[in-house]
Formats: structure tokens, C-alpha cells, sequence
């Protein structure tokens, strides 16, 4: 059995990246949860979509801290508001949409840190100027992580 001792983090200096050029911290990934958990922090703008997306090896879930946001899945849409959570269990397609006039500020947990790593390995430092997204390489690096990029958000 592999057991890890209880871990705490109490410092408030993580590093913001730029994950698809959004706000993004990885509050806690593999170093501090030994791969077991993630935490990561965005804020995103409104009208916002992600891909329509599924996570292989991890459950994925969502609890909104500020703003609005539809997580959308194969039995259709629903909508969190400041306080909402909504849970993924791995395997499953869904993607999310920001709604609303302003942005919301979310935490995405998964059990495990692949989605943590796949972020640290596609995020760039704040002072990156904007570009487009490299495309193959996203879908490369989600690949590498066991997330599937599926294509668009349906509509």
C-alpha cells in the first residue's frame, strides 16, 4: 500500500501562468499530493468555452468562487453559479462554458495530477506575449497526460 503523509500548504506565492492565456495557478499538483490530487485555480473570461474533453485516468470536479458557468455532458447542460460544484467522473465527455456578463473565478479539483501536469506543461510565464494556441501541440500534451481532446464544446 502506498501511503503518503498528510501534506499542508500554507503558502500564498504560487506561480500565475497563462494556460490557453487564462489566469491559472496550480495550487496543488504531483509534488506536493505525490500524483494522488490537484487543485487549480483559473479565471476566465466570459463566453469562455473549453474543448469537449474527457479525462482517462482522473474524476474532474468544478466549484465556482465568483461568476457563472454551464458544465455541458452528453446528458446535457447545467448551470453553477458562485457556491455551485458540479463532479465528473473520468471517462465521461464534457467540456464548460463561462456565462454571464463577467468572468468567473473557478477551482478544478482531479484525483490524480495529470491534468496538473498537462497544465504545467502548456502554461507559459505571465510575461509571455499572447499568441495563438499550437494546436497539435495541445492535443500532444493532453495525449501525454490521459486527457482526450474530443473536438468542440457541442451546441
Amino acid at each position: 500500500m502506498n501511503m503518503l503523509a498528510p501534506t499542508a500548504s500554507t503558502s500564498p506565492d504560487v506561480e500565475e501562468r497563462r494556460f490557453l492565456g487564462l489566469p491559472t495557478w496550480i495550487k496543488a499538483g504531483r509534488d506536493l499530493t505525490g500524483g494522488q490530487f490537484s487543485l487549480i485555480e483559473q479565471i476566465i473570461p466570459a463566453g469562455f468555452e473549453s474543448p469537449w474533453h474527457l479525462h482517462h485516468s482522473e474524476d474532474e470536479a468544478f466549484y465556482v468562487l465568483e461568476g457563472q458557468m454551464s458544465v455541458i455532458t452528453e446528458g446535457g447542460s447545467t448551470l453553477l453559479q458562485a457556491g455551485g460544484f458540479a463532479f465528473g467522473p473520468r471517462g465521461v465527455p464534457h467540456g464548460f462554458r463561462i456565462e454571464g456578463e463577467g468572468p468567473a473565478r473557478i477551482l478544478l479539483m482531479t484525483t490524480g495530477s495529470d491534468f496538473a501536469d498537462f497544465i504545467a506543461e502548456t502554461s507559459l510565464p505571465t510575461d509571455t506575449p499572447p499568441a495563438a494556441p499550437d494546436m497539435a501541440f495541445l492535443v500532444a500534451a493532453a495525449e501525454r497526460n490521459n486527457i482526450a481532446i474530443l473536438g468542440p464544446l457541442p451546441h
